[in-house]
């Protein structure tokens, strides 16, 4: 049996009680505490909630249908505690708003990716379910995400993420402190390249498994603020915020849907 909490229990790590989410059942995880007004805020109705280690949270609303936007941290422990308390909270849809690097060379800085499946190469995702357990996005989360996209005309790409542990070794990075990467990244780049993964992160594989073992529902997408091939730094504001544009864009346009649906409460 679940264990749902009482609407005025306090949850340890992210600060919030059942009461304070307003019966929001949909939840946007950027990992950055520092984008989180500015998610909240691109919505008609927003407001504060709670700001404890690396969660911060806002609730904002599209028409009468609540929303939060909470953030995870980087990588896959936090955001396992994150959406483990979320969950406890009634909160059943989960959608990653991140930031990535592509490796596929048809991707260009500021595109949108949605990832409907992720290789995992964390160690979190191993807490909850087997390595042979897909990490997989719900469909049809994923669907109204793609629609959208397509609607405000953004240009995205849809595929397999690498989410790694480490920004550096596990994602084949040399310019750390020691330069050194383990013989089992060594030229992983090229293959995840060839097998055709989009995109290098740190957290959707954690979520993909987390959600599907708890029976709930999980998308994500990210802005490309780097490209794997051309260089190891990450752009520019301008890539940041032409990036974050067009994720707002999609966002709102499929909140609005839903609201209008009436399927968010």
């Amino acid at each position: 049996m679940a264990n749902y909490s009482k609407d005025d229990e306090m949850l340890y790590h992210i600060g919030l009680t059942k009461k304070m989410l307003n019966g929001a059942k949909y939840a946007l995880l950027p990992g950055d505490p520092g984008r989180v007004e500015l998610i909240a805020r691109s919505f008609p109705q927003f407001q504060p909630l709670a700001d404890h280690r690396e969660y911060t949270s806002w609730l904002c609303h599209e028409k009468d249908m609540p929303i939060l936007v909470c953030s995870t941290g980087m990588g896959g422990p936090s955001l396992a505690i994150c959406l483990e308390e979320l969950a406890r909270l009634g909160v059943t849809h989960f959608i990653r708003v991140g930031t990535t690097g592509a490796i596929q060379d048809k991707v260009a800085l500021g595109d949108v990716i949605i990832n409907n499946s992720a290789i995992r190469l964390d160690g979190t995702s191993t807490h909850y379910a087997p390595l042979n357990y897909p990490a997989v996005a719900c469909f049809n989360l994923t669907r109204k995400l793609v629609e959208s996209a397509e609607e405000v005309k953004a240009p995205y790409h849809m595929g397999i993420a690498v989410s790694s542990d480490t920004f550096w070794p596990g994602q084949e990075r040399y310019d750390s402190f020691t330069g050194y990467v383990l013989p089992q990244f060594q030229g992983s780049l090229a293959m995840w390249k060839q097998l055709n993964a989009l995109n290098c992160e740190m957290e959707t594989a954690t979520l993909f498994v987390v959600a599907k073992t708890f029976g709930l529902h999980a998308a994500s997408i990210c802005g490309t603020v780097a490209l794997r091939g051309a260089s190891e730094q990450p752009a520019g504001k301008d890539v940041y915020d032409l990036a974050q544009g067009y994720i707002q864009a999609v966002l709102r346009n499929m909140f609005c849907r839903i609201a209008l649906r009436g399927e968010g409460k």
